[in-house]
């Protein structure tokens, strides 16, 4: 079956940069990563699942929200079958669980999720 399991998540101080990766497994004929698109959300307690970043089959083809435009990255590694989240100038607001997800038509398949913590 398809996994995701990201990596990377920590404990850091504001102004510090952290990178999450995603890695993709249990992929057959019919079900290439390359084709995906890949997306990273989060969730901090008491609150909405706030979409972060995704992108396409391309690494040009990326979106962000507002509250992380600048700051993130996101990049894909297919030969790995590997999505990366790059954190530049973390902030505390930037504290919660994050997940990753592939998505093609029907298919949608998620991670278990990775804190990041951000704090003095």
């Amino acid at each position: 079956q398809v996994q995701l399991v990201e990596s990377g998540g920590g404990l850091v101080q504001p102004g510090e940069s952290l990178t999450l990766s995603c890695a993709a497994s249990g992929f057959t004929f019919g079900f290439t990563f390359s084709h995906f698109g890949v997306s990273w959300s989060r969730q901090a307690p008491g609150k909405e699942r706030e979409a972060v970043a995704s992108i396409g089959w391309s690494d040009d083809i990326t979106y962000y929200a507002d509250s992380v435009k600048g700051r993130f990255t996101i990049s894909r590694d297919n030969a790995k079958n590997t999505v990366y989240l790059r954190m530049n100038n973390l902030k505390p607001e930037d504290t919660a669980a994050y997940f990753c997800r592939a998505h093609l038509g029907t298919y949608d398949f998620w991670g278990q999720g990775i804190q990041v913590a951000v704090s003095s």
